[in-house]
């Protein structure tokens, strides 16, 4: 759902049909976690997602691999 682009907890709650609380302490969570970027824009927060870790785990992930798909064939 973030990757289309950032949204409030507001939108996201009504998306995945859960109370805006619980999606709420969800999303505490996963900034916590550094997964996601908070952006205040007037009385809401929109949230995305923080590409830099997803991609740092992709590097570890190909580092394990020792290279990626393209070499090994």
């Amino acid at each position: 759902m973030l990757k289309h682009g950032p949204k409030s907890a507001g939108e996201i709650a009504q998306a995945v049909e859960l109370t805006p609380a619980t999606v709420s302490y969800h999303l505490s969570q996963l900034k916590k976690a550094g997964l996601l970027i908070e952006e205040k824009q007037k009385n809401f927060i929109y949230y995305s997602l923080d590409v830099t870790v997803f991609e740092e785990i992709l590097v570890w992930f190909q580092s394990l691999g020792g290279g990626n798909e393209n070499e090994k064939k």
